[in-house]
């Protein structure tokens, strides 16, 4: 996305009330442009890769093709220049963890508000992971029980004592400047760990952070660390 061009989206779920929703409160901002919407996932896939929006806002559950494997193969044929943004419910979603595996950039509930829809996609947009507390953190705090460790403790030991810090506090949800009152350092230093510790453990964005710090053992789900 060049600077002043405005945010080219599409959106893909099955259902068409809330597909027509999410493209009608989009379509109303100058800054967002809706260039394509999907029935399902294969023709997210192909919309994706003619226009190479953005961002995609993907349901999870969809025919054809689900939105976990239409997210990775966007991913992989945009070459990350396309970010994922899940359309989810708490009560029917069971593979969230997944999705955040495959490389979404975050997750938007399916009743979301018209304030949390825009600002859902401008932090995608952006490049940054929607980590809000009260979406994705619990998604992840109700699903990674269910799954077996798999990422070595051994993992952390590359990183330093205020990094493991750091780590631990992306996954409790915190933001940079959250992260910086807390630890009383800066946001510039915070951003300097980060950046460190996402080299060190060859990350791409703070969705793949919390993934290592749950899988690693750092965070306990439901507890928050």
């Amino acid at each position: 996305m060049t600077a002043g061009e405005p945010i080219r989206a599409i959106v893909a779920d099955d259902q068409a009330v809330v597909r027509t929703g999410f493209v009608n409160l989009l379509s109303t901002q100058d800054d967002i442009d809706v260039v394509g919407e999907a029935e399902d996932g294969e023709q997210a896939v192909a919309l994706a890769v003619e226009h190479r929006p953005d961002v995609a806002l993907l349901d999870i559950r969809m025919p054809e093709l689900d939105g976990i494997q239409a997210a990775r193969t966007i991913l992989r044929e945009t070459d990350g220049a396309t970010k994922a943004l899940m359309l989810t419910t708490f009560d029917l979603d069971q593979y969230v963890f997944d999705a955040l595996a495959a490389g979404a950039s975050g997750f938007l509930l399916k009743d979301a508000t018209f304030p949390e829809l825009l600002h859902a996609v401008r932090v995608v947009a952006a490049g940054d992971a929607m980590l809000a507390p009260g979406i994705t953190r619990r998604l992840i705090a109700e699903f990674a029980p269910r799954r077996p460790v798999t990422a070595p403790k051994s993992l952390l030991d590359r990183l330093t004592a205020r990094e493991v810090e750091v780590l631990l506090l992306i996954a409790q949800g915190l933001s940079n400047a959250d992260i910086a009152e807390r630890l009383t350092i800066t946001d510039h230093t915070v951003k300097t760990h980060i950046n460190r510790l996402f080299t060190k453990l060859g990350l791409r964005d703070r969705a793949q952070a919390v993934i290592v710090a749950y899988e690693a053992g750092l965070v306990t789900p439901g507890k928050g660390g």
